[in-house]
């Protein structure tokens, strides 16, 4: 069962405007860099089911943030099928995420009250995801299909959009300002925010800093 309820993980992800996204093989690795980003204000994060036993790496993880970490929210990205989606329902993620729409998640995630926000890269398939139930939609990937750009004009005809841009999103003031200006709701942001030499390093204390620093940004532009 999930421990934050739909409208909980749908209200942070606004009041936030950050979702880190993240996976490594290590559960460990994995403890330390959702601390960082908890410390650093983070309070909802993507794991991703990106590599073998991932799921089993998401299960340690879940039941060790709810500990350490009790205000931050668990869900699962990269998530293309339904089996996959239910099979991390069951492990307690609190929301789903995915690279494309998938109709057949909507149904898993809809009947257990489950966020749920579809990968789209067209105004047809933001349209549809909000005729399923998309509160917020995934625009991905979100640097090659246009940029800020897109989503001031998707806005523009559908202001009643709530986007979450992923690929592409830098913690930088010019690459956070110009999002948020555009109109997004929050950023999912994965491999600039967790450079290779500091995961390397184990410097946590620079992942804080770099979510601090995000954080502020954005707060600046919401």
């Amino acid at each position: 069962m999930a421990k934050f309820s739909r409208l909980e993980v749908y209200q942070a992800m606004i009041n936030t405007g950050m979702v880190p996204v993240f996976y490594h093989a290590d559960t460990e690795v994995a403890k330390q860099v959702v601390k960082a980003c908890y410390k650093g204000g983070i309070r909802v994060f993507e794991f991703t089911n990106r590599g073998d036993f991932a799921h089993e790496v998401f299960a340690k993880l879940l039941k060790w943030t709810d500990k350490i970490c009790p205000e931050m929210i668990i869900g699962v990205g990269s998530i293309v099928d339904a089996p996959t989606a239910t099979l991390y329902i069951q492990l307690g993620a609190n929301f789903v995420v995915s690279p494309l729409l998938n109709s057949d998640i909507f149904k898993i995630c809809n009947r257990k009250q489950i966020a749920y926000s579809p990968g789209c890269a067209t105004t047809t398939e933001i349209g549809y995801a909000q005729e399923l139930g998309a509160e917020i939609v995934k625009v991905f990937p979100g640097g090659n299909i246009g940029g800020p750009s897109f989503i001031k004009n998707i806005k523009g005809p559908m202001p009643w959009s709530r986007i979450m841009v992923t690929g592409g999103v830098e913690p930088t003031e010019e690459s956070l300002s110009a999002w948020f200006k555009a109109g997004v709701t929050c950023v999912g942001m994965g491999s600039n925010l967790f450079p290779k030499e500091v995961l390397k390093n184990q410097e946590w204390e620079k992942i804080t800093e770099l979510c601090q620093k995000s954080l502020s940004i954005i707060a600046n532009y919401k």
